[in-house]
């Protein structure tokens, strides 16, 4: 059962590689991904409501309808209703899980874990419930947790919001490439959004390393710690270190 209330921290996700190999009848995306939980992530108050569900935010970033909705939308999966006010860190279509973090915080919170279920409300949240390290397929919902590695990554997110859908259906109308960097939605969210390619070339020069970009984009990031200003540097954490509440 979820808490009347308390805090709950929604830590980032990172997806470390990406190769999409095939599609769903319902049109729905395959992939095999290798993605990790990090050490910076949104904070989540949860009281109890006045009636229905509702979501606000603040901080970064003010939210919007789609974010939130997975928000309610988790919170009727545990048929509890909740006023929930976010504390914003990971921006919005970034490829760093922001609302499926969020999701997943108040799941996880009520001691929920039907993946299938979870992957159903977005295609991260299952990953997010789960946290860690692991390798992710299907369409996300089958989770296989592999051994954490302790890694530090620097983090670039330019002011360009990627749509994943968008990205998918480029990469789709692209003919399905595959991502040199390890990453094959890369060339379409390129395609997408050109603009990418100088925040990319940025990080490159910054941390002389050739940048891997986030999932549909819009962050890139390398391994290794490369502070400076418009620079995040993360960690890895395992399963264990991610709070149920």
């Amino acid at each position: 059962m979820l808490p009347e209330s308390g805090e709950l921290f929604a830590p980032a996700k990172l997806t470390v590689e990406l190769r999409v190999t095939g599609l769903r009848d319902d049109g729905m995306h395959l992939i095999d991904a290798e993605m990790v939980t990090l050490d910076v992530g949104d904070t989540l108050s949860i009281s109890p409501a006045d009636g229905e569900s509702s979501v606000t935010y603040r901080g970064l970033w003010s939210g919007d309808a789609s974010t939130a909705d997975l928000v309610t939308r988790a919170l009727a999966v545990l048929g509890e209703t909740r006023t929930v006010e976010v504390d914003k860190v990971i921006p919005p279509g970034a490829g760093l899980g922001g609302g499926s973090a969020d999701a997943a915080a108040v799941l996880r919170a009520g001691g929920f874990d039907d993946l299938d279920r979870a992957a159903a409300l977005g295609a991260d949240v299952a990953f997010c419930l789960v946290g860690g390290r692991a390798r992710v397929r299907g369409i996300g919902e089958v989770v296989e947790t592999i051994a954490h590695r302790l890694q530090t990554f620097t983090l670039l997110t330019p002011p360009v919001h990627c749509s994943t859908p968008a990205v998918y259906q480029r990469w789709d109308a692209l003919g399905g490439p595959t991502g040199e960097a390890g990453n094959d939605l890369e060339p379409a969210a390129l395609s997408v959004a050109p603009e990418l390619a100088r925040w990319r070339d940025q990080l490159s020069e910054h941390s002389g390393q050739r940048p891997r970009l986030a999932g549909s984009g819009s962050t890139w990031f390398v391994e290794g710690a490369f502070p400076g200003d418009g620079y995040v540097v993360a960690r890895t954490i395992d399963g264990s270190q991610v709070p149920a509440n």
